[in-house]
């Protein structure tokens, strides 16, 4: 089962995961084939420059980058975490799809997501106000067995 952070194409078909999806650590399965959509999370905000020099305004692309929370934390990062930037997400609509994953408590707008057999986490987040949730491709494993190894 490779992991599909850097050759995450050959796991998309029509847009959707080719293959289950497992968790890295135990192998549970957390998605079954066709049941995400492959999304890229980059959000595009504008800001707003004033070049005096020409009178100009210009707007200015910025790039914001989705932050997840590391897995495994550094003793005492607890009050400010460390993140890792991830933009390539499995999508998906409604949270009863998922087959083995937990939800941790509310963080602002959030709710993280575990593998509900090991608690390994988090493997992507749930967004409250518009009910998605989003399964890091780089947090997960591909498969084509369902059996656990």
């Amino acid at each position: 089962m490779p992991d599909c952070s850097e050759y995450y194409q050959t796991e998309i078909s029509e847009g959707r995961n080719k293959r289950v999806i497992k968790c890295k650590f135990c192998s549970s399965v957390i998605l079954t084939p066709s049941s995400a959509s492959f999304t890229r999370l980059e959000v595009r905000k504008y800001i707003c420059l004033n070049l005096i020099i020409f009178h100009v305004t210009m707007y200015e692309p910025v790039i914001i980058i989705y932050k997840l929370p590391h897995i495994r934390q550094t003793k005492g990062s607890e009050s400010d975490p460390e993140t890792e930037d991830i933009i390539h997400f499995w999508a998906v609509e409604d949270m009863m799809t998922f087959y083995n994953v937990g939800f941790s408590n509310t963080v602002g707008n959030t709710k993280y997501l575990t593998c509900a057999d090991c608690e390994a986490g988090p493997i992507g987040y749930h967004d409250i106000p518009s009910k998605m949730s989003y399964v890091a491709l780089s947090r997960v494993l591909h498969s084509n067995s369902t059996e656990k190894n």
